[in-house]
């Protein structure tokens, strides 16, 4: 439990440096918790680009099997030479390095699509969907890089290499009277891997499986919930009809 309460208090910690600056409105993740073959493509993204940096201390490996990986597809491809199926996803990197290099920890990323949901901008989800496709390079940053939906991010571009490096592109606009810079879109400067449409398919892949670890059985959950209201409709109905009956000779 302690270690659960330390880990959110990293992730809304993450959270609160954001809210600090002006970032963008986020854009509509709506990510797909029962494609278990976007799962399983999200679950190979966050071990190759997210894992480096980032612990998710409160997901096991094994707990894969619940999107259709078995656990030797799960040993082959998304284990570390040092893991273990039953190990828990935890990064390698050492702390005091990584603070001396992004200028904090990293925080764990088990809950961190649950604690970003924010009430004006939208779910989790969402942050982390606009966040991975608005990075830029800035060189006047010590990492090369900056992000809209997060400005002055420590962290650089996990995936410049599928996305490739991009510019942003600004429109001039009145708002009561006064001139502002707005984006308006993105250029390409270099082109990654993957093309634009890719990219974004496999940043949704991605979001859809942060979404799926920070509560794994919220899928079962929420069938469990449609058939108890069911019951319950059904029930509710029953003892009505049942009520009629016991009170129908009574005057």
């Amino acid at each position: 439990m302690k270690k659960i309460i330390l880990s959110l208090l990293a992730a809304l910690t993450f959270g609160s440096a954001f809210a600090a600056g002006d970032g963008i409105a986020w854009d509509k993740a709506n990510p797909k918790t029962n494609d278990m073959a976007a799962l399983q493509n999200g679950a190979k993204l966050f071990v190759n680009y997210c894992l480096n940096c980032h612990s998710a201390a409160f997901m096991r490996y094994n707990r894969l099997k619940d999107i259709g990986l078995t656990e030797q597809q799960i040993k082959d491809n998304l284990l570390f030479a040092t893991d273990k199926v039953g190990d828990t996803m935890k990064s390698a990197i050492d702390p005091k390095q990584a603070k001396e290099w992004f200028g904090g920890v990293p925080p764990d990323l088990t809950v961190i699509a649950r604690s970003r949901a924010d009430v004006s901008k939208g779910a989790g989800a969402d942050y982390l969907y606009t966040l991975l496709r608005t990075y830029y390079r800035d060189d006047s940053k010590a990492t090369g890089w900056n992000n809209k939906a997060y400005p002055n991010i420590g962290m650089p571009h996990p995936l410049w290499e599928l996305q490739g490096e991009r510019e942003p592109i600004y429109q001039t606009v009145k708002n009561h009277g006064k001139e502002e810079q707005v984006l308006a879109g993105w250029k390409q400067v270099k082109p990654g891997q993957l093309t634009p449409l890719q990219y974004d398919q496999a940043v949704s892949d991605l979001v859809s499986y942060m979404q799926w670890m920070g509560e794994p059985a919220q899928n079962q959950r929420v069938r469990i919930g449609v058939w108890v209201l069911i019951f319950l409709s059904f029930f509710t109905i029953i003892a009505w009809r049942l009520n009629a009956s016991f009170w129908k000779d009574i005057k």
